[in-house]
């Protein structure tokens, strides 16, 4: 699933390409892409509205429009959001087939074509007002300026759930998923077995600046294309080449040299060195 730094690259990807667009129609295929409002109704909202504003809450893409709604869109597992180009009838060039996976198109005034696509068909798409009705039970953005060490240790404070559970839920930390709370842990040199509260205050420092240094690191790579992730373009993100420990278990530490282990927390593949991590 895309995490963070994805969604980061993915929205600035878009914003050249959709700002100040128009909707003309929209088109459901598999009506329960769309969360809220139904399909009908969704359809008949979007149409001649344009393209107004770009942002990201956690995972999840902020498409605002002229109208003052906002469409929030979340790709999970296997979505992903297309722009097609013009077709030029008159050259002889036929649009591009609609496959079985699109579920929601959008025809632009510009003769383009916005379409979701999901394998999976885990994505969501809603149509709202006010994107906290979505959005709003997440916990902090790592990135924020107002997110200091002061604030995790005081999420983490009595916890005795894993550190790694913690990072992974959304209402703690808005945005982190396996990979990047992998290798946030592996910078810090913390076990993610060990619960969250027993962190002391110098160790919940060196993982909140672990937090923002591989979040960032993520998004000056594009993400990481590790399974079904590309950003908008089309170009693959780099940051899996930097991985420490993610996905490399037997692999050796390229601190230590010790074999990356593996583990499972909160149903999640976690990897750690159990030298460098205590």
């Amino acid at each position: 699933m895309p995490e963070l730094p994805e969604v980061e690259t993915y929205v600035r990807a878009l914003e050249p390409l959709l700002l100040g667009k128009t909707i003309l129609m929209a088109e459901v295929r598999w009506p329960r892409t769309i969360a809220a409002p139904d399909a009908a109704r969704f359809t008949d909202l979007v149409r001649g509205r344009r393209f107004s504003s770009f942002d990201r809450r956690g995972k999840y893409m902020l498409l605002g429009l002229d109208s003052g709604e906002t469409l929030v869109v979340h790709l999970r597992m296997t979505g992903e959001l297309r722009l097609l180009s013009p077709t030029q009838p008159d050259a002889g060039a036929a649009p591009t087939p609609i496959d079985k996976h699109t579920h929601v198109l959008f025809d632009l005034d510009t003769n383009e074509q916005l379409r979701y696509r999901d394998t999976r068909k885990f994505g969501r798409i809603w149509l709202v007002e006010d994107s906290a009705t979505v959005v709003g039970n997440l916990g902090p953005e790592p990135l924020d300026a107002d997110f200091v060490p002061q604030t995790l240790a005081q999420t983490l404070a009595g916890r005795k759930a894993s550190i790694k559970a913690l990072l992974l839920n959304q209402t703690v930390l808005a945005g982190v998923g396996n990979i990047y709370a992998d290798e946030a842990l592996f910078h810090a040199g913390i076990d993610p077995r060990r619960a969250g509260g027993s962190l002391a205050l110098e160790e919940t420092k060196r993982l909140h600046l672990a937090l923002r240094d591989v979040l960032l690191a993520g998004i000056e790579a594009q993400g990481s294309s590790v399974q079904n992730y590309a950003p908008p373009t089309g170009a693959m993100g780099g940051f899996q080449e930097q991985f420490q420990v993610f996905r490399r278990s037997g692999e050796p530490c390229f601190t230590c040299g010790t074999p990356v282990s593996r583990t499972v927390l909160s149903q999640r593949s976690t990897h750690f060195c159990p030298a460098c991590q205590s």
